[in-house]
């Protein structure tokens, strides 16, 4: 798994829209699928293929893994980390040592009132992170000062950085090994999207022999 190269997913076609004004529910329902179908239709293949050969490495060779995100995002990461630990755990297999550096509430609100916001999550990294590790970055812009602290971090430490953006990928676009774009500017469809990688990895991991 290299710590070099890098695939860019994105949804060649999607549209660039917060959403349509004046619609009633029923129609911006249509609006909102046709949106997620874009976004469905330009998944690229070969970027989550990466990543779940990243994730599957890391479960075979008992590294870990590590996922942050803000607001949404974070809710994106507690979710895949539980995922992972849990639903995609197989007998006789190794199980997937995943954690959510959003969940740790005590030293967030420390390093956040001692240090900085921006060093929440590189933070317990620096505790925890371990060469060939992989960490999974989740958010909409691209831009959180705290995510790009973590992929610098990461890169420094030698672990495989995996991001899951979108608009047009930020700053983070450019310090991911791996990258999932959803080419979107609707905050629901890029955390469904999101939310919808998560659960392609762990059901490939349940799934694989």
């Amino acid at each position: 798994m290299s710590a070099n190269k890098k695939i860019a997913g994105t949804a060649p076609g999607a549209t660039h829209k917060t959403g349509p004004g004046g619609l009633g529910p029923a129609d911006f329902a249509c609006w909102y699928r046709d949106e997620m179908l874009g976004q469905w239709k330009g998944l690229d293949l070969k970027a989550v293929t990466r990543l779940a050969e990243a994730v599957a490495e890391c479960q075979d060779k008992g590294r870990q893994i590590f996922v942050a995100g803000n607001g949404g995002s974070a809710a994106t990461a507690s979710h895949l980390a539980t995922d992972l630990c849990k639903t995609a755990a197989v007998k006789h297999k190794p199980l997937v040592r995943c954690v959510s550096l959003t969940d740790n509430v005590s030293f967030i609100t420390a390093a956040g009132n001692d240090l900085s916001f921006d060093e929440i999550f590189s933070r317990q990294l620096e505790n925890l992170l371990q060469p060939k590790d992989l960490v999974i970055l989740v958010s909409g812009s691209g831009n959180s000062p705290n995510l790009l602290k973590a992929a610098d971090l990461a890169k420094r430490r030698g672990a495989t950085t995996a991001a899951l953006l979108g608009f047009d990928g930020g700053k983070l676009k450019d310090k991911a090994d791996i990258v999932l774009l959803a080419d979107s500017d609707q905050y629901g469809v890029i955390e469904d999207l999101h939310m919808s990688v998560g659960h392609i990895l762990t059901f490939y991991l349940k799934q694989r022999k």
